[in-house]
């Protein structure tokens, strides 16, 4: 591994002098191509070349719309040439995940099942994000129909972690946060119910952000009035990540629970100054869920970092008495109903996972639902008394490290049986019955080098000061600035095309 953030890659002889852009920020992409440094069209065939020798040994980027993206990229330049106005992403590449359709593009939603499926319009913040100038590589890969914390499906290879490619980069987003870990794309966007912009940030080492619900237009869950499931960016740092989150953000008609606050405020946002910030550290939450112990070290220590930034730090976290049980109920719901004809019509070709968790939806009653609404109601009560003392929880983003990528999911953590693919992710879906934004980003690395994330949670729909303390812990912790060894990755890639068994 190399603790720079650029210039890895020039060992290799793979990689051109250009591909030190893919692992800058968007701000100084952006500023590039704004100063005539360098063209859009160099920018896009930089990240096209990346893609090219580092995804066969990732498995990130499922379908790549070349001709597409360097036909976009050589009508941004003519466009800046012209001096036409420029949007704030004009020339930046983006990936989108593969549940999330782009007009003429392939989406599979992970699943063989859709494996010709071509969509005919984009989805609510695709849409805003080509507006804004972005030009769209590709798809990322997901977990079969982004339901599933480990990046595999029956029609692509599983994703694997940049810095250990034999374990996995976590899910449902794994692809994307794989894509952003080695500079294969820079704009970034993704969904999650019970961790699935976290974990994949907190096994990549990149930065993923659960923003409040309604905060993002969230057409593809169905659910209008159900907050559970959200979309929100992801980025290599806190910045990229509220950069985006200003385009990404703002009301749409399709979605009832919308804000109409100023996506605008999320653009630039300095780093807060932590003096007498109140924070509550509970790595396992107060003990209610088993997380590894070398990720519960990582995350503890954290604490000095916080005090010296000035915050006062101490053991206390929110009581999520009854969320597990009540979010099982309301995501079997969601499956069961979103599922039921994919179910009915070929119940043979899912996981026995998902299966499973369909059939339990099916037997549910209208009490069963309404108990589980009341029991997040309460969550998003306790939620709000707490931070009326706290304006901080600080947890795990994940409860392990990334584990080995053949199991589906760690059998035990430290000690304790994980008998489902939904256990190990209880310290996440815990964050999200309480409808707070959740800010995960790189705290440090496992003694054999693999990365672990920390989790920052703030009050409802205060996502801009959540930001604002991620920057300043982001600038105290240069975790985040320990890239993979992409030479290493291009080598593995390259053997596995000239020896693929």
């Amino acid at each position: 591994m190399s603790d720079q953030p650029e210039g890895a890659a020039r060992s290799a002889g793979t990689f051109g002098a250009n591909d030190d852009l893919c692992l800058l920020s968007m701000r100084q992409q952006s500023a590039l191509i704004r100063s005539r440094e360098i063209s859009a069209t160099e920018l896009i065939t930089a990240h096209l070349h990346r893609i090219a020798a580092v995804d066969p040994a990732v498995h990130a980027v499922v379908s790549v719309d070349e001709e597409r993206a360097l036909a976009e990229a050589a009508a941004a330049d003519a466009a800046l040439a012209r001096g036409e106005p420029c949007g704030p992403l004009h020339g930046l590449p983006a990936a989108v995940k593969d549940v999330h359709d782009v007009a003429g593009l392939r989406t599979t939603y992970g699943s063989a099942l859709y494996a010709s499926n071509v969509a005919e319009h984009d989805d609510p913040v695709v849409a805003r994000i080509r507006a804004a100038g972005a030009i769209v590589l590709g798809k990322t890969n997901v977990s079969e129909f982004g339901f599933g914390a480990h990046t595999r499906n029956a029609l692509f290879e599983s994703t694997s972690n940049p810095y250990a490619p034999a374990r996995a980069a976590g899910g449902s987003c794994g692809g994307t946060a794989a894509a952003l870990a080695t500079g294969m794309a820079t704009v970034c966007e993704g969904s999650d119910l019970a961790g699935s912009l976290r974990n994949p940030a907190s096994f990549c080492n990149v930065v993923g952000l659960r923003p409040a619900a309604g905060r993002v237009p969230n057409a593809r869950s169905g659910f209008g009035w159900q907050p559970l499931s959200v979309t929100g960016p992801m980025g290599r740092t806190v910045d990229d990540v509220g950069l985006l989150l200003s385009i990404m953000a703002g009301p749409h008609p399709a979605m009832p629970l919308a804000l109409d606050a100023d996506p605008a405020k999320f653009a630039r946002i300095d780093p807060a100054d932590l003096t007498g910030v109140r924070v509550a550290l509970a790595p396992d939450l107060a003990g209610t869920v088993a997380v590894d112990r070398q990720v519960r070290a990582v995350v503890a220590s954290q604490a000095s970092i916080l005090a010296e930034l000035g915050c006062i730090v101490e053991d206390a976290c929110i009581d999520f008495d009854g969320a597990d049980e009540a979010f099982r109920t309301l995501r079997s719901w969601t499956l069961a109903y979103l599922l039921d004809d994919t179910i009915r019509r070929h119940r043979e070709s899912l996981p026995p996972s998902l299966v499973q968790n369909i059939e339990e939806g099916q037997w549910l009653s209208g009490r069963d639902i309404a108990s589980a609404l009341e029991t997040q109601a309460r969550l998003h009560e306790r939620a709000a008394v707490f931070f009326d003392r706290y304006d901080l929880l600080v947890t795990a983003a994940a409860a392990t490290p990334p584990f080995p990528i053949e199991q589906e999911f760690p059998p035990t953590i430290d000690g304790a049986a994980q008998t489902s693919h939904l256990d190990w992710l209880r310290i996440a879906y815990a964050i999200s019955m309480t409808g707070c934004p959740a800010l995960a980003l790189p705290a440090g690395f496992t003694p054999t080098g693999l990365p672990v994330g920390v989790q920052l949670v703030g009050p409802h729909r205060e996502e801009r000061r959540l930001l604002a303390i991620g920057r300043a812990f982001e600038r105290a912790n240069a975790a985040g600035r320990r890239r993979p060894d992409l030479a290493g990755l291009a080598r593995r890639g390259l053997s596995l095309i000239v020896n693929p068994d």
